[in-house]
């Protein structure tokens, strides 16, 4: 039987050196690298969600859909109408002021607007202006509201970061509650507007 060797002391710092840095890239580069290949090859995502209307998550702004004069330093309840601003999104307006009201201590991160592509009767403007005083107007290009967004569904809502990037879209359709909490979930983990 043969005798173990013995490692002189400075060699074996050295082996323990190495393996303590090895062990501390592994740490830090491993969660990146499952994190990119997660995300390239698409395992282990969540299959639920969290949110209640449809996502716009490639990059869409409010230039893209065709809104022009709208202020963009607040998250933004925007309200769409395609044509004239019927009982739909009338419903939306108040649904859209409703919400901004129930975002109690946060109301200061949003407003809310209308983008209509015609223009409003004078009974119509007289009404919004005297029910809706801090309602934003803003014009509509329908050619570029087409392109994204399906005219036949009427009226919708969107919400918009202060950056004027789209968010969530919602139809005539959606509880008000379901928006007020998705509204809710962006502004507590947003760290703009």
């Amino acid at each position: 039987m043969q005798p173990a060797i013995a490692l002189p002391e400075g060699s074996l710092q050295r082996r323990r050196g190495r393996l303590q840095l090895i062990l501390i890239l592994a740490v830090v580069i491993g969660p990146m690298l499952l994190a990119s290949a997660m995300y390239q090859w698409r395992f282990w995502v969540p299959e639920t969600r969290s949110f209640h209307g449809e996502l716009l998550g490639t990059g869409q702004t409010l230039n893209d859909l065709g809104v022009s004069g709208l202020s963009t330093e607040r998250w933004q309840l925007l309200v769409t109408a395609p044509g004239a601003c019927d009982s739909d999104c009338m419903a939306l307006v108040y649904t859209a002021r409703q919400l901004h009201i129930g975002l109690n201590r946060d109301v200061s991160r949003a407003s809310h607007g209308l983008a209509i592509a015609e223009p409003l009767s004078e009974t119509l403007d007289a009404t919004l202006h005297r029910e809706y005083p801090q309602l934003g107007r803003a014009t509509l290009d329908l050619q570029r509201y087409q392109q994204l967004a399906d005219p036949s569904k009427g009226a919708q809502l969107w919400i918009v970061d202060p950056h004027g990037n789209l968010v969530l879209r919602y139809d005539s359709s959606s509880p008000g509650k379901a928006i007020l909490n998705d509204l809710r979930h962006l502004l507590k983990i947003s760290q703009i507007g």
